[in-house]
């Protein structure tokens, strides 16, 4: 590590372990801020969250956006870290097929959906904290890639950010040594619970900075510390359910974001990334109500042409279903409504003669059916325009 890009940062103190090995600690939380600046951009921000909330309180089933949202993103945050999978991929490997999506990679990301469901679901139990953290870290990382890297356990050996290859000695960034590691940890979990009358997303841009520097596991530190951010939105009461898909501005400007990151660390450059992670908020949660309003809109035409149809309330309840996972089977769809396979079956048909659904193998079992224009909706690229 360059010691020197760090040696006069205003937000932590390089160390020499006792390997002879230099490694940054960040300073407590918060720092000294002048946040007039940042006023306005919260103000938009928090507005445009106000906006997303109601729609989710609103909705008579908010199922219909918290499963794709959250599987939005899950996709995009694992995708930072490399991982090839599409929201589409996603879904076909929770139908099972697995042999048609790289199924290491979306492995990965179905572990990061199961993380955070579990741990909106802890959240009734337990705040967050570094118990539920470890928890979180537990499901994220068992069965996938890097899950020998002690699972659910805070490391007790250094890890270090760099380019593939690199070492200790000339990695890009090195985080707390392990003798360091569980007095920054507790800090940071006594300012997540006591962050003062700071804006809460200026907090949650200090928290998710502070969980980065410390790395505390040996892998999967940057899909958890993600995750924190729709968890702690859900937590506060910002957000009703997580639709808040932060992962995916992070992933279009993956280098600013990594940049911002460690420009805090070596030049106290708090005033940029929060900016920008603020900026962030605003144009995702405005997008989450652009789709929002699109499925809700594409919902109610397929009821109507339901209704004209004179359709069963079989057949309404499984084009619902569709807007939480629009790939499936007959057999996914037999299971979910607690239906026979052959009334299933009948009722797919109607739909693909409607239009609804489309079958996407061509094969005579064992067949898949796509909801094209649900899956566009979530998929279609997003403009960043406030």
């Amino acid at each position: 590590m360059d010691i020197d890009a760090f040696q006069s940062s205003p937000s932590g103190r390089i160390v020499r372990s006792p390997r002879g090995y230099w490694a940054f600690v960040p300073h407590l939380l918060p720092p000294k801020l002048s946040l007039e600046p940042l006023i306005s951009l919260v103000s938009d921000a928090s507005l445009a969250l106000g906006e997303l909330s109601g729609i989710g309180t609103m909705l008579p089933n908010p199922y219909l956006l918290i499963r794709p949202f959250l599987r939005q993103e899950a996709v995009s945050s694992s995708r930072i870290e490399g991982t090839r999978t599409s929201l589409s991929d996603l879904f076909l490997f929770e139908t099972g097929q697995t042999r048609l999506v790289g199924a290491p990679d979306a492995r990965e990301v179905h572990q990061y959906v199961r993380a955070l469901e579990y741990a909106l679901e802890r959240l009734n139990t337990l705040p967050i904290s570094l118990r539920l953290i470890r928890e979180i870290h537990n499901i994220l990382m068992e069965d996938v890639r890097g899950g020998h890297a002690t699972p659910g356990e805070f490391r007790t050996s250094q890890n270090w950010i760099g380019p593939p290859g690199c070492t200790l000695q000339n990695a890009t960034y090195v985080p707390p040594p392990p003798d360091d590691l569980m007095p920054t940890l507790g800090a940071w979990e006594i300012f997540l619970h006591n962050p003062g009358d700071l804006p809460l997303l200026v907090q949650l841009a200090l928290v998710h900075y502070q969980f980065e520097a410390i790395h505390p596991f040996l892998d999967g530190n940057g899909r958890v510390g993600r995750l924190l951010v729709p968890l702690l939105l859900c937590e506060k009461g910002v957000l009703p359910h997580p639709m808040l898909y932060l992962s995916a501005y992070f992933e279009r400007h993956r280098d600013a974001y990594y940049r911002l990151l460690l420009n805090v660390s070596r030049q106290g450059a708090w005033m940029e990334w929060i900016t920008f992670f603020v900026q962030g908020v605003h144009i995702q949660a405005r997008d989450a109500v652009w789709r929002a309003r699109q499925l809700i809109d594409c919902q109610n035409r397929y009821k109507d042409q339901l209704q004209t149809t004179r359709s069963s309330a079989m057949l309404i309840r499984m084009v619902d279903h569709l807007f939480q996972s629009p790939t499936t089977t007959v057999s996914t769809l037999a299971k979910v409504l607690n239906i026979t396979f052959r009334s299933a079956q009948n009722n797919v048909n109607k739909l693909v003669d409607l239009g609804i659904l489309k079958e996407i193998t061509g094969r005579r079992r064992n067949r898949i059916y796509l909801a094209k224009e649900i899956l566009t909706i979530l998929e279609t690229e997003q403009v960043e325009n406030i």
